[in-house]
């Protein structure tokens, strides 16, 4: 009998479009990996640009535009919030916030930005509005946003958790929400919290980087017995980060090469 395949997800984040520390084709060489890869969704988790002007959204709407997947989830970072840049966002990439069900899982994206702010936040007022999203029957439940629910280390004074993660990490796992993903921090890290697992991408077209990481992406492969997240470097391999079970939350998380450490603060 033929084998089943995964439902993929490639996440990507911090793109930084008009940085100087942007390179070019490390993202096209990104996008067609994951052409070629044909994922079934793709989730950019913010940071298009670097200071939320509108030629810089232009330049990250003609890349993504690239990407050839039908279904392309992405949510504003703190840069993208920076001038004003949210009314380019909207006119020129999309809603703020979105909910996507396909194939029996439910994907629920927020913006968790705030103008001119690092820092990131999700609102009581909107806890309702998630739960009521994710209350549909799903097989998997995934919640996006930018800005990172729990401190990633090595990555300096932790200043731009999200001011409401403990609020908001009980919605979600009253919603029964399976994983949550996230970049800002340029740093890829995966947790197991309870039965959530929340898995952090870094960057994928920057060198602005902490210690020894590099710039990557993820891929995320869900079956009905096991969830697999991988690495995966531009022009390069991959490796595992962590994969469980999405009825028992057993995991196993590969530990991250020993060069790998990250210093400073972004």
């Amino acid at each position: 009998m033929a084998e089943v395949r995964p439902f993929v997800i490639a996440h990507l984040s911090d793109l930084h479009c008009g940085s100087p520390y942007f390179v070019e084709n490390l993202l096209q060489r990104a996008i067609m990996e994951i052409n070629a890869l044909e994922p079934d969704v793709v989730v950019c988790s913010g940071d298009l640009t670097t200071f939320g002007y509108k030629q810089e959204y232009r330049q990250a709407r003609e890349y993504l535009s690239r990407l050839e997947c039908p279904d392309v989830i992405t949510v504003p970072g703190n840069h993208d919030s920076r001038n004003v840049g949210h009314v380019h966002f909207e006119e020129l990439i999309g809603p703020r916030s979105s909910v996507l069900h396909k194939a029996g899982l439910t994907f629920v994206a927020v913006d968790s930005s705030e103008p001119d702010l690092d820092n990131g936040t999700v609102g009581r007022g909107r806890y309702p509005w998630i739960e009521e999203q994710f209350e549909p029957p799903a097989d998997f439940r995934v919640f996006v946003l930018h800005h990172h629910l729990l401190p990633i280390p090595g990555t300096g004074r932790e200043r731009n958790v999200v001011h409401d993660a403990g609020d908001t990490l009980e919605v979600l796992q009253r919603a029964n929400v399976n994983l949550v993903l996230s970049g800002h921090k340029h740093v890829p890290y995966a947790w197991r919290l309870e039965d959530l697992f929340v898995v952090n991408a870094g960057t994928v077209s920057s060198l602005r980087l902490r210690g020894h990481t590099r710039p990557c992406y993820n891929i995320i492969e869900v079956g009905p017995a096991e969830v697999g997240v991988y690495r995966k470097y531009p022009f390069h391999g991959r490796e595992r980060l962590i994969r469980f079970s999405p009825q028992t939350a057993e995991y196993e998380k590969q530990s991250p090469p020993p060069h790998e450490t990250a210093a400073g603060r972004k």
